[in-house]
């Protein structure tokens, strides 16, 4: 079995990796500092657990492991920390197990040997739902690939049907939600302009009226334009003029 290691502070990488090594059939198959490389390392090498530390700068290991449940081979994921008050939150998301630092061999072995009679079918179904708000990155599925974009380049959220375009500084993506969950997740980052669009409230420059007499919102960065419905008219002016 490949197991990946994922922790911010070196030395406990290094603890884990000599661990695993000990142990007959494991194999580390790379190391990790945070989320957002852990879940790029698992694109690249397929492990097939990942010992994930939860409290991690810029994306912790909660964020990753949801990100991880969109892959279609997804690995087996074991929580390691030094919180114990994180352990129903990790069994929330249903991670195979949950090891608390400083970690001993005998129950990393347990752990290791509880993912291993783990089948495909019983990792697919390990659903991560977490109430970790405020995501660091909105994950998209290009061809097959996951794809992250950092929440602080998304201009706006535009429904269309079942999908939903996200709008960021590189370009635009396709994901499956609902406007109504991005709204209740960053509120305290987007206004909504429209029963089908949110947008950030710090790329908005203005609101001007187009050639149909329809008022639009403008952005730095993108040229793009896009209709204020009239019930949210008042609401976008009130933004601008307080902001």
């Amino acid at each position: 079995m490949k197991v990946l290691i994922v922790d911010d502070e070196a030395p406990a990488r290094d603890r884990l990796i000599h661990m695993v090594s000990s142990i007959d059939s494991m194999e580390t198959s790379g190391q990790a500092s945070n989320g957002l490389e852990a879940v790029r390392m698992v694109q690249d090498s397929h492990p097939d657990v990942v010992l994930m530390d939860i409290r991690m700068p810029g994306m912790d290991g909660l964020e990753a492991a949801r990100h991880l449940s969109e892959m279609d081979e997804r690995p087996a994921i074991i929580f390691t920390t030094a919180y114990s008050e994180h352990a129903l939150e990790a069994y929330d998301a249903n991670a195979v197990d949950y090891l608390v630092k400083p970690i001993r061999q005998e129950k990393l072995e347990k752990s290791l040997a509880k993912a291993r009679k783990l089948t495909k079918a019983q990792i697919a179904a390990l659903n991560i739902e977490t109430n970790n708000t405020g995501r660091s990155h909105i994950c998209a599925r290009i061809r097959g690939n996951l794809e992250l974009i950092p929440v602080d380049e998304i201009v706006y959220f535009q429904a269309d049907q079942k999908y939903i375009t996200v709008r960021h500084l590189g370009g635009e993506v396709l994901i499956e939600d609902a406007l109504k969950n991005l709204e209740a997740e960053f509120e305290d980052r987007l206004i909504r302009i429209h029963r089908n669009a949110l947008v950030s409230t710090n790329y908005i420059t203005g609101m001007e009226k187009n050639i149909d007499g329809r008022f639009v919102v403008t952005f730095k960065e993108i040229d793009d334009k896009l209709e204020i419905s009239r019930r949210h008219v008042a609401e976008v002016r009130k933004f601008l003029k307080f902001r």
